[in-house]
């Protein structure tokens, strides 16, 4: 006789999943954001230079933003609207990389902000953290027209920047956001599904200790596809992630 199908689990599942991407999961009562924390008064266990340290690295990426737009690398700089360098904690132990701006985004100046933005926001909320919590930043730092997909030369002159970008806040784990930014960083033809589900190492230079990088789906694909399995693969991808951050799990 075949085994009946746990229906009370499979319900629950669904549940945990819908939770999930509405930014409502269940997180650990105790467990504080590092905006909450930065919030707090110092007291004589917290490092006195943490201030100036963070004033330091944010200095550090403003610069690298300065030097993007000044340096008029390729021929996106004539088609674009607003420069989108990335935004957020500039010493997050979390960093999202996507692969290039689109239209919200050249509007606005700032990485996800439209509807595929507002589906990262709910993933980060039920991951127990804010968006000023992490960084978000893409390949590319301008759009590239009609959306299309980036050019070997864009992603060559433009990658630098962002590489240099991780160095100033030495992120512990990377997601990679769709197929192009995991192949680019990853530097593989492999596709997104058999990327995703596990921990890749990122080099940003041979004398430097790996980052741990984690592909998966980009927000946008789960809008255009948003079915239990699609929602499925990348809650098990964050799982994975808030595991290696400490952050509250889920059963």
């Amino acid at each position: 006789m075949s085994k009946q199908p746990d229906i009370k689990k499979i319900v629950r599942q669904h549940l945990e999943l819908d939770r999930f991407f509405a930014g409502t999961a269940v997180r650990t009562k105790n467990k504080k954001t590092q905006s909450q924390i930065s919030a707090e008064p110092q007291t004589a266990k917290a490092p006195p230079s943490n201030t100036e340290k963070i004033a330091e690295r944010q200095k550090e990426l403003d610069k690298i933003a300065e030097e993007i737009a000044a340096a008029a690398c390729c021929e996106l700089c004539k088609t674009r609207t607003n420069l989108v360098p990335g935004e957020g904690n500039p010493q997050a132990e979390l960093v999202f990389i996507g692969e290039a701006p689109g239209a919200d985004e050249d509007a606005q100046g700032k990485p996800f902000v439209g509807r595929a933005g507002k589906k990262l926001n709910d993933i980060i909320a039920s991951m127990g953290l804010q968006r000023e919590d992490v960084f978000i930043a893409n390949i590319l730092k301008c759009r590239p027209p009609s959306n299309r997909s980036p050019k070997a030369e864009e992603i060559i002159k433009c990658l630098p920047y962002l590489k240099r970008q991780l160095e100033v806040i030495k992120p512990r784990v990377i997601v990679a956001l769709g197929a192009h930014a995991a192949k680019t960083l990853l530097q593989t033809d492999e596709s997104i599904g058999k990327l995703r589900g596990k921990f890749h190492d990122y080099c940003l230079s041979p004398d430097k200790p790996p980052i741990k990088l984690m592909p998966t789906y980009h927000p946008a694909y789960l809008l255009r596809n948003y079915t239990y399995d699609t929602r499925r693969k990348i809650w098990e991808d964050m799982q994975k992630v808030m595991k290696e951050l400490g952050l509250a799990g889920r059963n």
